[in-house]
């Protein structure tokens, strides 16, 4: 193994172009009751809502900062996330990753995780003849999500997904994770966010593909599969689809309805809340920059300002907030919460199933609701620059969502096709900037992908400020 002095020299490239590729993602269910209230308050410190030290469990410290192939994926619990494949070394070593448009770095658990269980799965650079591993003073870095920290070291290796291959793509090598960050198969997380959040200040690797014109189309796409009352549901199930450098046209109907992010410099995937309805009622939203919203395929639900979550709430009839679960709400499990959501252009139904996350206790007829108030007991002052919204799964399942680096960045969605499971019809489009396309498969790498964790499954150490 090459040691050397950590650079983004790191980020040389591949030129080789890929032909379209479609996988089937499969989704694991472990059945255990999901801990809601604290997957929100873990939700909450993710997008800097509350403040935490995980210093106590980590002894290591921030320290600044072609052809076709076949990648299964997982859904873990009942839709609570998603990931996929990666291949990572020479020859190459195959990892799971969860698929996070609400972070940046990529990182996996490597063979000295000393934090890790002996049931994870592991990168051995020792295995991999293109290995490189960062010396010096900023080697060792610290990444920290809503649901704990990683701490490792910067390295590069050869990444390859669906065929696309970054050679000495930037990574951290991870040694040592919190409690429970990792379960099942599932070795760390790909963030698919913007340069801007990453801690390991690197490329990421959809960015690094697009940056070298390896992919036909800057974008990227997801469907996300639904199990979440499934109790016939085995462990692994098909989960969805992701694709790299375009769309597949068989998974949604009409055109794909694209709106411009409201920002001038990128981080976060954004776009600005401008309707919600519950009941065919409008809630009162708040506007500026508590409008925008995350949208985050690493969130398992829809989180909110706290004033917004409750005029939502107060429009059931029974509503409440959950006992001894800040920032949950429940509802009479025989109500079905109809949601429609715009972010500027066509009012997105969801489906009801999306809205109950089952019983508040063992036995109750309240059920928790979808859409929980995401800054109850925070100081964060009014327009800081967090993301008034963060809206993940609870949305996404209803949705062919499209992520596209263009310029401006763009996010775009379209009505489910009937062999992704279907979704409602959406209403007219609301004033706000937008453009369509049906889209192609040309040059595009369709990766299953899976659904893991709770209400976050990754996001970036520090949620920094939003530049508008």
């Amino acid at each position: 193994m090459l040691l050397l002095p950590f650079s983004l020299a790191f980020l040389l490239l591949s030129t080789t172009n890929a032909e379209p590729l479609h996988v089937s993602i499969a989704r694991r269910s472990s059945g255990a009751r999901i801990d809601y209230a604290a997957a929100a308050d873990s939700l909450r410190v993710k997008w800097g809502y509350q403040s935490t030290n995980y210093s106590s469990l980590l002894s290591k410290r921030i320290q600044k900062r072609q052809g076709s192939a076949s990648i299964q994926v997982i859904d873990q619990n009942h839709d609570a996330s998603y990931f996929a494949s990666v291949d990572i070394g020479t020859p190459g070593q195959t990892l799971n990753v969860i698929l996070d448009t609400g972070s940046s770095d990529l990182w996996v658990a490597d063979s000295s995780c000393v934090t890790c269980t002996t049931s994870t799965p592991v990168f051995n650079p020792s295995d991999s003849s293109s290995s490189q591993t960062a010396t010096g003073a900023n080697s060792e870095t610290t990444i920290r999500y809503g649901s704990g920290a990683v701490a490792g070291t910067l390295s590069a290796d050869t990444v390859s997904m669906g065929g696309f291959t970054v050679n000495e793509q930037v990574f951290l090598a991870v040694d040592q994770t919190t409690q429970n960050l990792l379960s099942g198969s599932v070795s760390g997380i790909m963030g698919l966010a913007f340069e801007t959040l990453a801690s390991t200040r690197s490329n990421p690797f959809w960015k690094a593909l697009v940056d070298n014109n390896q992919l036909d189309q800057p974008e990227m796409s997801f469907w996300l599969d639904r199990f979440r009352g499934d109790n016939s549901a085995s462990d692994e199930e098909p989960g969805g689809t992701f694709t790299l450098g375009g769309t597949n046209s068989s998974l949604f109907t009409g055109d794909i309805e694209f709106l411009n992010m409201p920002v001038n410099t990128p981080s976060f995937w954004l776009l600005s809340l401008t309707s919600l309805t519950v009941q065919g009622n409008s809630v009162e939203l708040t506007t500026g920059t508590t409008a925008l919203s995350a949208i985050d395929t690493g969130t398992t639900l829809i989180g909110g300002p706290s004033a917004d979550v409750k005029n939502f709430w107060d429009q059931i009839d029974g509503s409440r907030e959950a006992i001894g679960q800040p920032g949950l709400y429940s509802f009479p499990c025989a109500t079905d919460v109809e949601v429609t959501m715009s972010f500027g252009g066509k009012s997105w139904p969801l489906n009801t199933q999306d809205m109950s996350l089952g019983p508040e206790r063992t036995g109750s007829n309240m059920c928790l609701g979808g859409i929980f108030d995401l800054s109850a007991g925070s100081n964060i002052p009014a327009n800081s620059g967090a993301p008034g919204w963060v809206v993940g799964a609870t949305f996404l399942k209803n949705v062919y969502s499209v992520f596209r680096a263009s310029d401006p960045p763009a996010i775009g969605f379209a009505q489910l096709s009937d062999a992704a499971g279907g979704s409602g019809t959406p209403g007219p489009a609301s004033s706000g900037s937008t453009s369509s396309t049906t889209g192609s498969n040309n040059g595009a790498v369709v990766v299953s992908g899976s659904f893991i964790g709770v209400i976050i499954s990754g996001l970036v150490v520090l949620c920094s400020a939003i530049v508008l």
